[in-house]
């Protein structure tokens, strides 16, 4: 499986140019994903943290088109971000589809589907498309982690769409959740 590619979540997992410290600049230079090729990458995983925090704790309108319309609304999401979705099925990882929503991103349409456990606990996938300058040097499929307070991403880029798996969950949790989101795509 190539979806944790040689950097994997190891050296260029949630380190950030901003961050500044020549220790974390140098790692980040040195993983392939200088600044100017990871800019859009990163905010595109901040998209999708942003809109995980704004939906995710709704309890009337937590998504658009519910999971009850799921062929409407991949075709609905399919036909605005002008590729084919698929929606992964996480029930044997405990999640079931709530549902989905557009939302405007940097370079255009995003889809969210969001997921829910028995408990409660909600992830979700930022789906859209990545220009292909902000993808790996080397084309491969690599998994990056990010978190922000107490809200979690692991993200990659594939065939020039990005993928973001959010969520309020432990790393080690969040990662088996992404593989198999990867998996399904």
């Amino acid at each position: 499986m190539a979806a944790l590619g040689r950097h994997g979540s190891g050296v260029a997992a949630g380190l950030r140019p901003r961050l500044g410290g020549s220790l974390q600049w140098q790692a980040w230079q040195e993983s392939g994903f200088g600044i100017a090729r990871s800019r859009g990458v990163v905010d595109f995983a901040r998209q999708a943290q942003v809109a995980y925090a704004v939906f995710s704790p709704e309890v009337r309108h937590p998504v658009e088109v519910e999971a009850a319309q799921q062929q409407h609304l991949v075709q609905w999401l399919s036909k605005r971000l002008n590729r084919p979705l698929k929606v992964p099925n996480l029930n044997e990882q405990g999640y079931e589809l709530v549902g989905g929503r557009l939302l405007p991103g940097g370079d255009g349409a995003r889809a969210q589907f969001m997921f829910q456990s028995a408990g409660g606990e909600r992830i979700t996938l930022y789906v859209g498309a990545i220009d292909a300058k902000t993808g790996t040097s080397s084309g491969e499929t690599a998994f990056r982690y990010t978190s922000e307070g107490n809200v979690a991403s692991f993200y990659w880029v594939d065939q020039g769409f990005g993928y973001a798996l959010t969520g309020k969950t432990q790393r080690a949790k969040l990662l088996v959740l992404a593989e198999a989101v990867f998996r399904q795509l």
